[in-house]
């Protein structure tokens, strides 16, 4: 995979030639108002294994995810992601830790709302005791034995490339189920570590 630059272009799906195109400017894409901006925080324990979260309600209910969730008003992403990952599986950690990995568009035809972007962080220093909530049911899986089947259909392209240290900017493109993935593009860039 060849490394792009720091300033690549983002990408957007564009559903009237049905695939993945360069956009520099979300705010003109059609129904950008209603995207929301999400994080979400892989722990990984320094012996092969990543911690997941089944859902328990709402989009991706059944899946296999890391822990994230929407920014509040006035919350940065890194503190969205500490929040989520508390209020989900009862780890703490501090901003400084959060490694960021991936910078990801989620496009979804079929409902404007459900359409945004992420930030995706590994975290390999955390405390806390891991516990369920009412939303996710954690998990240890080992490294070489992901659950890719019960995983969001785009995970097994980006979710490696990322367990190998890369950082990614991605546009994944939602069918009107809301599950099969019509697009899916990857680039390996250098993200600005500071978001």
């Amino acid at each position: 995979m060849k490394v792009e630059p720091a300033k690549a272009p983002k990408l957007w799906y564009d559903r009237r030639k049905r695939k993945i195109i360069p956009f520099d400017n979300y705010s003109k894409v059609k129904g950008a108002a209603n995207m929301r901006d999400t994080s979400l925080v892989f722990p990984l324990d320094g012996q092969g294994r990543i911690l997941l979260g089944r859902k328990k309600r709402g989009m991706g209910y059944g899946k296999w995810n890391g822990f994230g969730g929407k920014m509040e008003i006035g919350e940065s992403m890194r503190e969205c992601a500490l929040r989520e990952l508390f209020e989900e599986c009862g780890l703490f950690a501090e901003e400084k830790d959060l490694i960021l990995v991936a910078d990801l568009y989620f496009d979804q035809p079929s409902d404007g709302n459900w359409s945004h972007g992420g930030m995706v962080y590994v975290l390999k220093k955390f405390t806390g005791t891991i516990e369920a909530s009412d939303e996710m049911e954690p998990r240890w899986f080992s490294l070489e034995d992901l659950p890719y089947e019960d995983m969001w259909e785009a995970d097994k392209t980006w979710i490696p490339l990322i367990l190998q240290n890369k950082q990614v900017r991605g546009t994944i493109a939602f069918a009107e189920d809301g599950s099969t993935v019509l697009d899916a593009v990857f680039r390996e860039v250098h993200l600005d570590s500071r978001k």
